[in-house]
């Protein structure tokens, strides 16, 4: 394993400098996971600050902070994005619930600074059948809440927000509706300069964006810029899908070998007005093994060449991120 005083071997890299990250597990030691996102030549690192199913939130920093902070910037490994909690749904008609959402996510923003983190990625949430309107002003009301919450500041995070597949009610399954956000956020205050984007291509995929054709996805491109704006595009969550085109399902796969397929990822990762974006991959089986699988997967994507076939057990282990957000106590 790659030590944080040494660089790693020379990776491969995407086109215009642009840097592909994955999601990490914390739980085996917060230095190891930046260790390991260098080893396997991801560039940038997505996380969870704590447990993504809890409401409850530790009451100290991790221990490993500082060293995690140090390791990060020894090895060149940024950016540093944190995945929200799961539980947080600022759409929703319970009050209580998105009070505590709202709170769940100030606390996200109050300890990314700690974590290097310039994102704060959450979903954008469910309108839980009560009506995509009024769920669209939930959201901008409870965006504008965290963030008159946690004071602008020069190592802050912006919130990023993510769209839906589309199903139970999901927000932010077009580029209309997630222009209506940030209008809506706008208008309860919120600083826009402090909103980003993110676009998770198995959430596209599930929400009818047919992501195989390059036309498709310059469409889908041109409707951004025209509506939000590309620069406001922060993140790709850069994952095939299992799902049927317009499912309204999220179902993960590793790169390639899923419904979405080569050519439309090949496009993503090396369209020019995609430069700037950070790809983090949430393909499955990330904690086991198969992280170092897809981030070469997606740089042999990018460049054209073919992909080794995938062993039958690949394609049976478990979708989504790595569930673990940092230990209690530093690893031993």
């Amino acid at each position: 394993m790659v030590g944080c005083g040494t660089m790693p071997p020379v990776s491969p890299t995407l086109p215009d400098g642009r840097r592909l990250g994955a999601h990490l597990p914390l739980g085996n030691g917060m230095v190891r996971a930046v260790e390991r996102a260098s080893t396997i030549g991801a560039m940038a690192l997505q996380v969870f600050a704590d447990n993504p199913t809890a409401w409850r939130r530790r009451s100290d920093p991790p221990a490993e902070l500082e060293a995690f902070r140090a390791c990060l910037a020894s090895l060149d490994v940024a950016p540093v994005a944190i995945h929200a909690s799961y539980l947080i749904n600022l759409g929703g008609p319970d009050p209580e619930f998105r009070d505590r959402s709202v709170g769940l996510l100030e606390n996200e923003l109050r300890v990314a600074p700690g974590f290097g983190a310039r994102f704060v990625n959450v979903h954008v949430g469910s309108h839980k059948l009560t009506g995509l309107e009024a769920g669209i002003e939930r959201v901008g009301e409870g965006v504008a809440r965290a963030l008159g919450a946690v004071d602008r500041a020069p190592d802050g995070a912006i919130i990023v927000l993510e769209n839906s597949a589309g199903g139970g009610g999901g927000i932010g399954v077009t580029v209309a509706e997630l222009a209506a956000v940030l209008e809506a956020s706008s208008r309860h205050g919120s600083d826009p300069g402090r909103i980003g984007f993110c676009l998770d291509t198995a959430h596209l995929w599930g929400a009818g964006h047919d992501l195989r054709r390059p036309d498709r996805i310059d469409a889908l491109l041109d409707e951004f810029d025209a509506q939000i704006g590309l620069e406001r595009l922060a993140l790709v969550h850069l994952n095939d899908s299992k799902a049927p085109l317009g499912s309204r399902l999220d179902r993960h796969q590793h790169l390639g070998a899923g419904s979405i397929g080569e050519l439309g990822l090949r496009h993503l990762l090396t369209t020019p007005r995609l430069a700037h974006v950070t790809y983090i991959l949430e393909t499955p089986g990330m904690d086991e093994g198969y992280d170092e699988v897809n981030v070469a997967r997606a740089y042999r994507i990018a460049a054209g060449e073919p992909l080794e076939p995938l062993p039958p057990e690949a394609l049976t282990v478990r979708g989504g991120r790595a569930r673990t957000a940092p230990p209690d106590e530093p690893a031993s």
